[in-house]
């Protein structure tokens, strides 16, 4: 349910690539090899359903969601199992090494590509291809991956688009107008130096990692991140150079928190205690400053996210898989269905800080309904909401800009922010350690 650290997921790749690496051809007899279930036109059998980190807190949703199912579908027997986040792809890749993948298995971006590159998920485009019209733009071909045409791997199922959060009075003191907030990354750029030329030193603009900040300020900027081939990466650019010299600047006139560079800091906790002015782009966030730093909530302001040049937006998407060998193909497709469908996915989303990726589900009134605009809970909801209509693929990080990659990368700009190398340096190093990753999987 909740985003994994990315340090800990990075960790986790490496261990999950490496294992697959080594032992992809024990899979099964080969993974790639193993023949795709058919359907059979009856919705009966066992299946096994894994989700990730929603016991306890959403264990009556859930539930209740197969019991339904059962209902409609008696001859259908659905065990549910839920597990812990930590050592989640290390777990799935163990479980595809045994044979021993659920039927239907919750999957993040990341654990999708694991697993949906070596074979070992089945096609719900061939299996489902109408099905495409009834997600957001942008859900549905998430799941695509490079070289592999309009194959689709897994069912979108929750969402979550990016906002912009930011606290009102601080914006003004800098003398910004916060019913004029950025919509490009210079514009972005230009407000944090605006607040560090006033703030005193008494708080920041934005966190300085850019971990949290690439591909994503790139993309928005225009910069291709890819050949049109999609076989390397393209983004050293002058664009790119520019975006490095101006982080640099900022970073040495304080617009982010110095120790934030090296570190992921609490970003809530600093939020929270009106030490920076903008917050993490997601409604989640809103809602656990109301809870927690209802002060700050009072003066958090939100907005549609910068999108630039692109003008739309990229979304982080959780989806349901379908083991390719499963034995009772119709009953984990329709399940994977039914789960995803309008109706489902708003209930969840009335429990949980989350979008529907069911378009007829984003739909509901539920999700544009502002009260009376004054409160921020409420009007980032309608926000987001709004944001998904607009999301795209291009916008999305692109599959091969993999948490290696994107350390890689980082390791580059961390030091030219810090002034250890010049910026045109630092990209041409970053796209040069990010083609030799790229070359080295497809090597694989």
């Amino acid at each position: 349910m909740t985003r994994s650290n990315p340090t800990r997921i990075a960790a986790a790749l490496l261990t999950t690539l490496a294992l697959l690496s080594t032992g992809a051809c024990g899979l099964g007899g080969g993974a790639a090899d193993t023949k795709e279930a058919e359907r059979t036109g009856k919705v009966a059998g066992g299946i096994t359903f894994r989700t990730l980190q929603l016991k306890p807190t959403f264990t009556a949703y859930v539930q209740g969601v197969i019991d339904a199912f059962e209902k409609r579908y008696p001859e259908v027997e659905v065990k549910w199992e839920d597990v812990p986040g930590d050592g989640y792809n290390e777990k799935l890749v163990a479980d595809a090494q045994a044979g021993a993948l659920p039927d239907v298995v919750n999957l993040s971006t990341d654990s999708f590509q694991l697993l949906g590159d070596r074979g070992m998920l089945a096609d719900v485009a061939r299996l489902d291809g109408a099905m495409a019209k009834e997600y957001v733009p942008g859900a549905w071909e998430q799941f695509k991956l490079p070289g592999k045409g309009d194959s689709v791997y897994a069912y979108p199922w929750y969402v979550t688009p990016e906002i912009l959060t930011y606290n009102r009075e601080l914006f003004e003191k800098a003398g910004l107008d916060p019913d004029r907030p950025p919509t490009s990354v210079e514009q972005f750029f230009d407000c944090a130096e605006r607040i560090a030329a006033t703030s005193g030193g008494r708080y920041s603009a934005f966190m300085a990692d850019p971990k949290g900040r690439l591909p994503g300020d790139w993309q928005k900027m225009g910069i291709p991140i890819l050949s049109e081939q999609q076989d390397r990466f393209t983004f050293d650019t002058d664009k790119a150079v520019q975006w490095v010299e101006r982080m640099k600047d900022l970073y040495a006139k304080g617009a982010m928190p110095k120790e934030s560079l090296l570190k992921s800091d609490d970003i809530n906790q600093l939020y929270g205690g009106g030490k920076i002015v903008f917050g993490p782009g997601s409604p989640g966030f809103v809602k656990d400053i109301k809870q927690n730093a209802p002060q700050i909530y009072a003066k958090t302001q939100v907005a549609g996210a910068v999108t630039g040049s692109l003008g739309h937006i990229g979304i982080y998407a959780q989806s349901l898989g379908i083991r390719k060998d499963t034995k009772h193909l119709d009953a984990a497709a329709e399940f994977a269905r039914w789960v995803t469908n309008g109706p489902n996915q708003v209930e969840f989303s009335r429990k949980a800080t989350i979008y529907p990726s069911n378009a007829r589900g984003l739909a509901d009134p539920f999700f544009s309904d502002k009260g009376d605009g004054k409160d921020a809970e409420t009007l980032a909801r309608a926000v987001g909401a709004d944001q998904l209509k607009t999301a795209a693929l291009d916008a999305n990080t692109p599959v091969q800009w993999t948490n290696q990659v994107g350390d890689a990368v980082v390791r580059e700009m961390q030091k030219a922010i810090k002034g250890e190398q010049d910026p045109r340096t630092a990209v041409q190093r970053a796209q040069e350690a990010a083609n030799k990753l790229l070359a080295a999987a497809a090597d694989k």
